[in-house]
C-alpha cells in the first residue's frame, strides 16, 4: 500500500470509529492496520527477561547486599527483593509497550484470539541453578476476551501466573483509553507478590502515529507488607518525557495512604533509565538497555497443534506481510466463521467449551467452599487485604472503598491448575 493511500484509509478509519460507542473488542479492525502476531503472544513478555525474573527467587539473607551496590542503605533481604521485582517489572512494561515491530509507522492492532487459542515456550537457561522457563498462555474467553497465562520455572521454585481482560473506548478527541482487568501473581520460595495492571491510551492517532502510554497507578503488593506505587506520566504539549514514571516503596498500605515517608522512590522512563533516591542522594537504579532480553523458543509451525496461534494464524499472518489486504480479509474470515460455527455447534449440543490449564473461581464462593486449585485465588485474596484493593470484577488496581467496587457485585478470577498442565497429552512445549 502506498503512503497516500495508508493516509486516506487511516483517515476513514478514524471517521468510522468517531461514532462508535461502547467496547472496541467487539468492532473489527480494517486489514491495513492489522499486526500479523496474536494478542495471545503478549503475555510471554512477563518472562523475557530471564535474568531478572530468576532473582526474585534468588535472593536470601547471604547474598542480598550483593544485587545492588549503588544503593547503601539497604537492610534486609525483602527489601532488594522488592527493589528486583520492580525492577523485572519495569523490563516487561518496555517489552509489552514499546519493543513490538511497527512496520508502516505505527502500532498496529494485534490479532484477537479466538476461543481455547494456546501460545507455548521455554526459555533454555544454560547457566547453572537456573533451569529452564515454560509459558503458556491460554485463551480462556472470547465474550469477553480473556488471556490466561503462566510463567514457571521449578528448579528456582518460582512461578508467575495471571490473566488480563482489555476494555477500550475512544474519547472525543479519539484517544483510545484502555482499562486492564486482571492481574499477576509471582509465587517465589515462600514469597508472593500482587501485580496490578496500569491504564493504557494510545497517543498520536490524529497524526497517524499512535504510540501506547501508561497512565494513572498501578501496585506491587508483597506478602511481607511492604507495596510499591507507581504513578504514569507521558510527555504533554509543553514539557514532559515519553512513558515517564514515578515509583515509592512503602513499609505497608496504611503508609502509603496517609502519605507517609516511603522507603525509597525510583524514577525515570519505564521504557529506559530509572535513579533511585538513596537518603538524600540520587544514584542509578536500572537501565533497561543494559540487560539482554531472552527469545522465547516455539516449535517450528509444522510440529505445532491446531490450536497453537501461529499455526492457527499463519495464513493470515503471511497476507499482512504480502500487504495483500483482500487476502487479509478472505482468510481471517475463514477462520473466524469456523470458530462460529463450532460455537454454533457447541450451543446446539448442549455443550460448553473446557478450558485446558486454567480455571474461572469465584472469590466470594471460595471463601466458603473448600477449592483444591483455589491456592492462587487465596493469595489474591490475601495481598488484596494486605494493599486495601479490590477482588471484584471491576478495573485492575481499583481499591475497595471506591464507587465501582461497592456497585461491583462479582469477584471472579482465572487460576492456573498445574496439573492440568502436567497430564496434558496433546500439546507440548
Amino acid at each position: 500500500m502506498t503512503e497516500y493511500a495508508e493516509t486516506v484509509s487511516w483517515s476513514s478509519f478514524l471517521k468510522s470509529i468517531s461514532s462508535f460507542s461502547g467496547d472496541l473488542s467487539a468492532l473489527s479492525a480494517p486489514p491495513f492496520i492489522l499486526s500479523p502476531v496474536s494478542l495471545s503472544e503478549f503475555s510471554q513478555y512477563w518472562g523475557t527477561y530471564q535474568d531478572l525474573f530468576l532473582a526474585i527467587a534468588q535472593i536470601n539473607k547471604q547474598n542480598y547486599q550483593a544485587y545492588y551496590p549503588q544503593i547503601r542503605s539497604i537492610d534486609t533481604p525483602e527489601v532488594t527483593r522488592m527493589l528486583a521485582v520492580l525492577q523485572w517489572y519495569l523490563a516487561t512494561l518496555k517489552c509489552q509497550y514499546t519493543s513490538r515491530t511497527q512496520k508502516g509507522g505505527f502500532e498496529k492492532k494485534p490479532l484477537n484470539p479466538f476461543l481455547g487459542e494456546v501460545f507455548v515456550g521455554k526459555w533454555e537457561n544454560n547457566e547453572t541453578k537456573k533451569g529452564d522457563t515454560v509459558f503458556l498462555s491460554e485463551q480462556v474467553s472470547h465474550h469477553p476476551p480473556v488471556n490466561a497465562f503462566a510463567v514457571i520455572n521449578e528448579e528456582n521454585n518460582i512461578q508467575l501466573q495471571g490473566y488480563t481482560q482489555i476494555k477500550s473506548s475512544f474519547s472525543k478527541t479519539l484517544k483510545l483509553n484502555v482499562k486492564q482487568h486482571g492481574h499477576a501473581i509471582i509465587d517465589a520460595n515462600g514469597n508472593s507478590f500482587l501485580i496490578t495492571l496500569p491504564a493504557i491510551h494510545l497517543e498520536g492517532m490524529l497524526v497517524a502515529s499512535p504510540y501506547v502510554e501508561l497512565e494513572d497507578k498501578s501496585y506491587i503488593q508483597s506478602s511481607c507488607g511492604m507495596i510499591w506505587r507507581i504513578e504514569y506520566s507521558g510527555k504533554g504539549y509543553f514539557s514532559g518525557q515519553k512513558n515517564s514514571f514515578k515509583a515509592n516503596l512503602y513499609v505497608n498500605s496504611t503508609v502509603m495512604e496517609k502519605e507517609g515517608k516511603p522507603i525509597y522512590t525510583v524514577s525515570g522512563q519505564w521504557s529506559g533509565a530509572s535513579t533511585i533516591l538513596d537518603g538524600s542522594k540520587e544514584v542509578l537504579f536500572s537501565d533497561i538497555s543494559r540487560y539482554q532480553p531472552h527469545s522465547l523458543q516455539v516449535k517450528p509451525i509444522d510440529n505445532q497443534h491446531d490450536l497453537e496461534s501461529r499455526k492457527a494464524w499463519d495464513d493470515v499472518a503471511k497476507a499482512i506481510e504480502l500487504g495483500d489486504m483482500k487476502l487479509i480479509s478472505q482468510t481471517k474470515n475463514k477462520l473466524e466463521n469456523h470458530q462460529r460455527k463450532l460455537r454454533r455447534k457447541e450451543e446446539q449440543e448442549n455443550k460448553h467449551w473446557q478450558n485446558r490449564w486454567f480455571k474461572r473461581v469465584d472469590v466470594i464462593k471460595a471463601k466458603t467452599e473448600p477449592d483444591l486449585e483455589g491456592e492462587a485465588i487465596n493469595k489474591l485474596v490475601a495481598l488484596a487485604k494486605l494493599s486495601g484493593l479490590s477482588i471484584k470484577n471491576i478495573p485492575s488496581g481499583s481499591k475497595h472503598n471506591t464507587k465501582e467496587h461497592k456497585k461491583a457485585t462479582t469477584a471472579s478470577h482465572w487460576s492456573f491448575v498445574m496439573n492440568n498442565w502436567l497430564n496434558e497429552k496433546e500439546i507440548k512445549i
